[in-house]
């Protein structure tokens, strides 16, 4: 069994962003040599989301609006932001979209659908965070 660990680091210059990272992803599948696999794509904050659709800028703006809808950023209404935090609307809005993704590797290539992009999504930026990207398989 073969396997490669790579992390992504990100530092938004906005506090909600969207991030395609598809290309990062396929470069880390293709230095790892796997044939036949998984790739575990994994946002590692709290605050932050690695999830898979479509890469286009009408449904990002989508997302951003459905998702501050959902939860928006209004720190007085929030519990947990009473222990100094202003973030708890993120912390929420990660767990709609996810934490991580899991992509077969067949014949040395991730294993998309049409249209599919992984995407970072960032929901409390302006510092510094990772994504842990862990590939498998022989």
């Amino acid at each position: 069994m073969k396997s490669r660990t790579e992390y992504l680091w990100f530092e938004t210059g906005r506090r909600r962003e969207f991030i395609r990272i598809t290309e990062a992803v396929r470069e880390i599948v293709r230095q790892s040599a796997v044939e036949e696999g998984l790739c575990l794509v994994n946002a590692m904050h709290i605050t932050a989301s690695v999830f898979i659709n479509d890469d286009e800028a009408g449904l990002h703006q989508d997302f951003d609006r459905w998702l501050e809808g959902l939860a928006p950023f209004a720190p007085q209404t929030y519990s947990h932001n009473r222990t100094g935090e202003t973030n708890a609307d993120a912390h929420l809005k990660r767990s709609i979209m996810g934490r991580e993704v899991v992509v077969a590797v067949t014949k040395g290539k991730l294993d998309l659908g049409p249209w599919e992009e992984i995407f970072y999504g960032e929901f409390d930026g302006l510092r510094r965070k990772r994504v842990l990207v862990k590939v498998i398989g022989e």
